[in-house]
């Protein structure tokens, strides 16, 4: 297809209207965070219900053709628009996560509010960054357009999930079920975040993500340390005794055959993330650290981008109460995950992992597992002129070179509209990291809001028409 390219003369009224019209559109966010649409807790099925209908009715007086899905679980908004160009479907999930601990909130987290803090204002409530608030970018960008122009931008789906917190358990099937709707040239995803403060980016890599848990059996019971400490295998120094191979003194997983599917990163993909400038020793130093732990011959943004990862997220045996209870326990667990990259296939990367575990058990040991499950990483091809024209639509909102990155999370939705709808994603953003998403006092920036339904007004501008 030809370039992109933009209209000016229909663009700057649309971006002054978003300008001129903010608080309202504030005001609606606000209207749509109060719901409490937890997806994991039954208690809240009502609500999350009633969120998606507040979206449809919202979708609906924009001229969208809308309606709630039913699921096994929780509704599916979907909204379609008919119009001239390439169909793109626009993608946000409207559950958000629990809010507990209650007591480490400022405020009430479903009355939410407008807040002037040392570094501007910000929205604060949940959902306000992840994702209500992204979500509500687009769908502000849309009726700017409406009001200007009289119609909508383009040839438009509008899929919004309701499961996305909860490990969306209904999205293949209703991705399956509804293939031919819901297939487009292009998707369009709104639940990631700025490079930095005002650098926006594009993701193109996501990583993907393989987890299970083991235990390691021993004796038929717990043993007296005195009597049997010595002359019996004790689980637990077997198993971190394996776990502590893992790794080699470089930083590299030891498990043989791991990174034969690992592709290197392109020389030109190197050099645009390396003049990111990014600050390691700042990102690190958030959290308490100081030096970089994965594999020593790779830049700190290869680490958590592009290079897969092996992981003890927990470790437990014996007696861990008050006091001392001399045992030898019958029993040791682990949860171990992977991070992926592209061309690693979950159950492979397991069943390497299973093999190279069981190939170091002593006598006496036996090992059990437990929920092997895993997604692949995506990676989105930026071949499409569409990808460019948007890149450059966010270059010109932000005043600061847009950047393709990765990104070390998984986002399994880019890799569903891969597998099952065949198509690419274009993952933008406006989140920060201080928004707190999935911890108390949760905020998104007003400014990452009204530049973000700019921006989707200059991306549509550019590649919906």
């Amino acid at each position: 297809m030809p370039a992109p390219h933009s209209d000016p003369a229909a663009l700057a009224p649309v971006l002054d209207r978003i300008d001129a019209t903010l608080p309202e559109a504030v005001d609606r966010l606000l209207d749509l965070l109060r719901i409490p649409s937890i997806s994991t807790d039954p208690a809240f099925k009502a609500d999350c219900a009633r969120a998606a209908d507040w979206l449809v009715a919202d979708l609906q007086a924009l001229g969208f053709e809308a309606a709630a899905r039913p699921t096994p679980g929780h509704p599916m908004v979907v909204a379609r628009h008919e119009g001239p160009g390439r169909h793109i479907l626009f993608y946000g999930h409207y559950d958000v996560q629990p809010v507990d601990p209650l007591s480490l909130w400022d405020r009430d987290p479903f009355d939410p509010a407008l807040e002037t803090t040392p570094a501007g204002e910000v929205i604060r409530g949940r959902g306000s960054s992840d994702d209500k608030g992204q979500l509500m970018t687009f769908i502000e960008a849309c009726r700017a357009w409406k009001a200007v122009h009289g119609s909508l931008p383009g040839n438009l789906t509008i899929f919004l999930e309701g499961e996305e917190e909860s490990g969306s358990p209904s999205l293949v099937p209703f991705l399956r079920e509804n293939r031919a709707e819901l297939s487009a040239e292009l998707a369009l995803i709104c639940d990631t975040g700025l490079f930095a403060d005002h650098v926006p980016a594009i993701v193109t890599m996501l990583r993907g993500l393989a987890k299970l848990e083991l235990t390691l059996h021993a004796a038929n019971k717990d043993l007296h340390s005195g009597m049997f400490g010595g002359i019996a295998l004790n689980p637990i120094r077997a198993l971190t005794k394996i776990l502590g191979g893992l790794h080699d003194d470089q930083g590299r997983v030891a498990v043989p055959g791991f990174y034969d599917d690992v592709a290197e990163l392109p020389e030109a993909v190197r050099a645009q993330w390396q003049a990111l400038a990014f600050d390691h020793a700042a990102f690190l130093g958030g959290v308490g650290l100081a030096t970089p732990a994965g594999e020593i011959d790779r830049t700190p943004l290869e680490m958590i981008w592009s290079r897969p990862t092996a992981e003890i997220n927990g470790i437990w045996g014996g007696y861990t109460g008050a006091g001392f209870k001399t045992v030898l326990p019958a029993e040791a667990h682990a949860k171990i995950s992977f991070r992926l990259v592209p061309g690693q296939d979950p159950e492979k990367v397991l069943a390497g992992f299973r093999s190279w575990v069981e190939a170091q058990l002593p006598p006496d040991a036996r090992v059990e597992w437990h929920e092997p499950n895993g997604s692949p990483a995506g990676q989105m091809s930026i071949d499409d002129p569409a990808f460019e024209a948007a890149r450059q639509a966010l270059t010109e909102e932000w005043g600061a070179p847009a950047a393709y990155v990765g990104c070390g999370g998984s986002i399994p939705i880019a890799g569903y509209f891969q597998t099952e709808l065949g198509m690419d994603a274009m993952l933008i953003g406006f989140g920060k990291d201080d928004d707190q998403i999935h911890s108390p006092n949760e905020k998104y920036d007003l400014d990452s809001f009204r530049r973000g339904i700019r921006s989707w007004a200059r991306v549509l501008d550019r590649i919906a028409g």
